[in-house]
């Protein structure tokens, strides 16, 4: 069964809803078409013709980039400019291009989350809040003897996540009752016969991102004809999203230690620091790309340390006034790493193998930087 590029952008929605975008930001489909079947996705930093040819070499015709391309409204479009060559190819060769920008830099396992995680932080929050997610509480009727094969669909399609468990619901058992009427076709019973069933009352929870997922498996894994269920939203919330994240380290090190771990866990040939080299490092902020913009908000949260991308000599002038030690490790080394974890997220929802696609990340995208 093909997957369709429609599907690809819900499961994105899922992970990086796009009212976390930023209203500048241009996210989405930027090219082609939303019902295409996708035969192989190429995923990247940013769109190019080193890129582009190699998504083509490689049987890819969807294309994932963090950054938008298309970000400015066109005012010309010349074949002979870069620019419009490569989207000249783009459309030539019926490519579908989505750019994953500033929703998957706020989402709640996006961009920062990786790279906190990437760095071996622990006790990891979010540094500068911007949303927090809806919770709603599910609740299915169920035959007793399908009454597992349920609460495992909406499992493992997201419901019951609470902390670090998961599959967490609660049920009760008490007696259903309906009367089968004409034009209808019940799994249990017959029409014009008023039946009652044992069944299961079965209760989750469900963040807002997940619900079309858990509804959908649901539907699939209940076994009547027409399914009784409830959805009630939460006062209560959980997923925080947001830019940046702190955390704290395992063991307490050097300014220098530190920066030294970072080159090694990120495969920099190296990185840029501001401080102090003896000053301990207990509590890190991150942020993927460039974070300069969060320096107050990480010396506020009590950070020791900002690993980010893009800073100048005036943030480092600032950091040191606030006492905050600042690594430099690139725009682009500090946003790679997010991509392994958005390849194993398309794999595992699209279940790439059972549909014959496969999920790659660009081997000739190299970062603009180098160090002579």
């Amino acid at each position: 069964m093909p997957v369709i590029c429609r599907q690809v952008l819900k499961v994105l929605e899922q992970l990086a809803p796009s009212q976390l975008s930023e209203e500048w930001d241009n996210t989405g489909l930027l090219i082609g078409d939303p019902s295409a079947e996708v035969e192989g996705i190429m995923l990247c930093l940013d769109m190019s013709v080193s890129v582009l040819e190699e998504a083509l070499e490689k049987g890819a015709n969807l294309v994932i980039s963090h950054h938008p391309f298309l970000f400015k409204p066109l005012k010309t479009l010349r074949f002979d400019s870069p620019l419009g060559q490569l989207l000249q190819k783009i459309i030539k060769e019926e490519l579908q291009v989505i750019a994953l920008h500033t929703n998957f830099d706020h989402a709640g396992e996006g961009v920062s989350a990786q790279l906190a995680k990437k760095l071996g932080l622990v006790d990891v929050k979010v540094l500068q809040p911007k949303y927090r997610e809806t919770l709603y509480k599910l609740t299915v009727f169920v035959p007793r003897e399908h009454e597992s094969a349920v609460r495992q669909a909406i499992g493992d399609a997201g419901a019951g996540h609470i902390g670090n468990y998961s599959h967490c619901t609660f049920r009760v058992s008490g007696t259903g009752t309906f009367l089968p009427l004409e034009g209808t076709n019940p799994f249990i019973g017959a029409k014009g016969r008023m039946e009652e069933v044992e069944e299961f009352r079965l209760e989750t929870i469900v963040p807002e991102s997940r619900l079309g997922k858990v509804l959908d498996a649901m539907l699939a894994a209940h076994p009547y004809e027409e399914v009784a269920y409830d959805l009630y939203p939460l006062a209560n919330q959980i997923k925080e999203h947001g830019l940046g994240r702190i955390g704290r380290l395992p063991e307490p090190v050097s300014l220098a230690r530190f920066a030294e771990q970072v080159k090694k866990r990120l495969a920099l040939p190296a990185v840029r620091l501001a401080g102090n080299p003896e000053q301990i490092i207990a509590t890190v902020a991150v942020c993927g790309g460039s974070g300069k913009h969060l320096i107050a908000a990480a010396a506020s949260a009590g950070a020791d340390a900002l690993v980010t991308g893009e800073l100048g000599h005036h943030e480092a002038q600032v950091a040191r006034d606030l006492n905050l030690a600042l690594v430099d490790a690139g725009h682009f080394g500090t946003e790679i790493v997010s991509l392994p974890f958005l390849a194993a997220y398309l794999e595992r929802a699209l279940d790439a193998q059972q549909n014959n696609i496969f999920v790659a990340m660009a081997v000739t995208e190299k970062d603009p930087w180098q160090i002579v």
